[in-house]
Parts: C-alpha cells; sequence; structure tokens
C-alpha cells in the first residue's frame, strides 16, 4: 500500500478517536470542488454540463478554507472542472498545506508542467492525475487525442521535481482487464507513488449512461484486474475497499465519509449525488436524511454504485476501527499478491476480454443512454 507512515498514522488517530467519542457519522475526506469548468469534455463526466454563467463561478480561497475547518477532514480533495484553472489554486493548496492537511490536487495534467512552479513539494500534496488506461483508451475516454502524452509529460515533470503523484482511473463497461494490467505496468514506471483505481458512476448529467458499470460486472471486472497482481504495483488505497471491489467483502455505503463542497454549497448526500444543499457543514449532517441512500436504503440512484468515495470511507473505518479489520489490513498488505486461477481465466473470457480487444473500448462513451446498468445482488 503506497501511502505515507504520517497519513496513515494522522488518519488512524483521527478516526480512533471519532470512535472512542462515540460519534458514528463523521467526515474523512472533504471533496472540495472550487470550480466546475473545465478544459476536457469528457462524456462520462457530470461536471461539467452547467450553463456557461455557472461554469465561470470559483470558490474563494476563503470560501475553502471556511470549508476545510467546518468540516475537520484530515484529507481534502480537490476535484473540479480542472482545478488547476483556477485563478487562485496555488494560494488554495498553500492554505490547506499551511493547516496540516493531506491534499489529493486532481487534476487532467494537461496544465501541469505549465502550472508546476506555483506549487512546493510536501508531503501534505499529491497531484492525483486522472488517467483512464492505455494512450489509446485514456484519449478515447477524454475526447482528446494526445491527451495521455501531455498527461505522462506532466506526471515525469512533478516526479523529477520531487512531488507525490498518483494516478486516477475510472473505469467503464467494457474494459479490457488485460489493458488495464499492462497500464498499471506502465504508471510504475514513471515512478508514481501509487494507483487509484474506481468503477464509473452514471451521473444524470453525463451525456451518455451507456457504459456504467453494474454491480455484478464490477466485480467480476476487478477481480480479474487485481487478482495475480504483480509485485511491482502500488495503490494508494485502503487494500480492504479493493476486497470489496473484488467482491471479497461487503459494505455499506457511508456517503457523509466524503462531504463535498461547491459554489452550491454543502451537496447532498455525497460527491455523487445532487438532492440539494446546505449551507453549511453542520446542517449537512443533521438535515440529511441517510436512511435514504445507499444500498440498503433500496433508492435506485444508489442501486449500482460501488464507488470510492462512497465506499472507501466504510472501508477506512473498518480497517482503523476495530481490532479485526485492522488484522484484514495487515493480512491484504502482507499476502497481497491474490492467487486466484479463476480470475486467471476471466482474463481471457469473451464477457471480459473480448469486450476491449485491440479497440478503444475502454472507455468511448456514446450510444444508446436508454439501457439501465444491470443490478446487483449477487
Amino acid at each position: 500500500m503506497a501511502v505515507p507512515i504520517s497519513q496513515m498514522w494522522t488518519v488512524a488517530s483521527y478516526v480512533l478517536r471519532k470512535r472512542l467519542s462515540g460519534q458514528k457519522r463523521y467526515p474523512l475526506v472533504l471533496m472540495l470542488e472550487p470550480l466546475f469548468r473545465c478544459n476536457l469534455a469528457c462524456a462520462g463526466c457530470g461536471k461539467i454540463q452547467y450553463p456557461a454563467h455557472i461554469l465561470k463561478r470559483d470558490l474563494s480561497p476563503e470560501e475553502c478554507f471556511r470549508a476545510a475547518e467546518e468540516c475537520g477532514a484530515p484529507m481534502v480533495s480537490i476535484p473540479g472542472g480542472e482545478p488547476l484553472m483556477h485563478p487562485q489554486i496555488a494560494e488554495i493548496v498553500e492554505g490547506l498545506v499551511a493547516r496540516k492537511k493531506y491534499i489529493y490536487l486532481c487534476t487532467n495534467a494537461l496544465l501541469l508542467k505549465e502550472k508546476i512552479d506555483l506549487f512546493k513539494p510536501s508531503k501534505y500534496l499529491t497531484f492525483s492525475v486522472h488517467l483512464d488506461g492505455q494512450r489509446e483508451h485514456h484519449d478515447f475516454s477524454v475526447c482528446r487525442e494526445g491527451g495521455y502524452d501531455k498527461a505522462v509529460e506532466g506526471i515525469r515533470e512533478a516526479v523529477k521535481r520531487g512531488f507525490r503523484v498518483t494516478t486516477n482511473a475510472t473505469l467503464f463497461d467494457g474494459a479490457d482487464p488485460n489493458s488495464v494490467r499492462a497500464f498499471f505496468d506502465e504508471v510504475m514506471a514513471m515512478g508514481v507513488e501509487g494507483i487509484v483505481i474506481s468503477p464509473g458512476y452514471s451521473y444524470d448529467k453525463a451525456p451518455d449512461q451507456k457504459h456504467f458499470l453494474g454491480r455484478a460486472r464490477t466485480r467480476r471486472l476487478f477481480r480479474a484486474i487485481l487478482s495475480n497482481r504483480e509485485k511491482h504495483w502500488k495503490f494508494n488505497m485502503s487494500p480492504l475497499f479493493l476486497e470489496f471491489l473484488m467482491g471479497k467483502r461487503n459494505y455499506q455505503c457511508t456517503p457523509w465519509g466524503n462531504p463535498a463542497y461547491n459554489i452550491f454549497g454543502w451537496q447532498k448526500p455525497c460527491y455523487l449525488l445532487q438532492d440539494g444543499y446546505a449551507s453549511t457543514f453542520a446542517e449537512l449532517m443533521e438535515t440529511t436524511v441517510w436512511e435514504d441512500y445507499g444500498t440498503e436504503s433500496g433508492n435506485p440512484k444508489c442501486a449500482n454504485c460501488m464507488v470510492s468515495c462512497g465506499y472507501e470511507p466504510s472501508a477506512v473505518n473498518d480497517m482503523f476501527g476495530s481490532f479485526r479489520g485492522f488484522m484484514s489490513a495487515v493480512r491484504a498488505t502482507i499476502f497481497d499478491k491474490y492467487e486466484d486461477h479463476g480470475a486467471r481465466d476471466l482474463l481471457n473470457a469473451p464477457q471480459l476480454a473480448g469486450l476491449g480487444g485491440s479497440s478503444p473500448s475502454l472507455v468511448q462513451i456514446a450510444g444508446d443512454a436508454k439501457r439501465q446498468p444491470e443490478e446487483t445482488r449477487v
């Protein structure tokens, strides 16, 4: 697991304090969206489908700091939009670092090489670069030829300058597990700290709804990808969340674990669903009917979700919230190969490998928007 000891200790002690105080619902990562506009127009993204006057708006540094202090989470993820397009992003990052927040600045890296002089290497700052697979697949995903090469330039420059760098991949229906495994080899050779990976979520605003994964297909896909691991692969994630993706664990969603704050306020109930907004973090926690969300609720919007922002907090709470969970994480870290002959067979199964083939179907999101993701409870 490619997470620094200081960060793990900060998160572990935070979770233990919350558990000892009897608090059942608490945030782990603040999802801070300082803007929605982007220099890409990915067909699977629901964050850029706003009118122009909304896309022009930014959070101020003061609003960002206030949200971080209100929330109190030890980690801050800065997605978007494209955060490097924010005119005061350096000031925002500097202020959060001064508050000793562990920051994951999520970027497509098209501007990273150009903007990197705005930042200083720190254990508190990680560039989380969006790469959805190998060159051809990634460029299809982001609907831009040359996007992969530009991102890799930014990654190499950041690594050379001593920054923490991870890659962040979102996988959709049609992903070729063999290509994804080859992609892991490629990014580790770039010198990144680790890999972040998650199934896609069907944003209501996304231009296409066809290629979002159902839970059963998610488990088959991630079992094929994450079993029989290569020793040099490192994941900047909870090992128990990866086991959840593989179908080895069951967790309930903790939507309050990664609360989202953006130009509209605190988004109910989570980063992915938009069921209204609260003006303060306390209001978000007190007025959201949390029982209405997650797979156990029967809410159809949640039926197929296995995304990291809902379920990795569940895994982290399990990992640091009990001795049994901690020992499970230790075992998962030590015995991390996950040998599985059945998963090897899946790599050649037509229903998985045949969807990828030599064509860039990993993430080309177009076509029949009426098809619903398959359900689930397997």
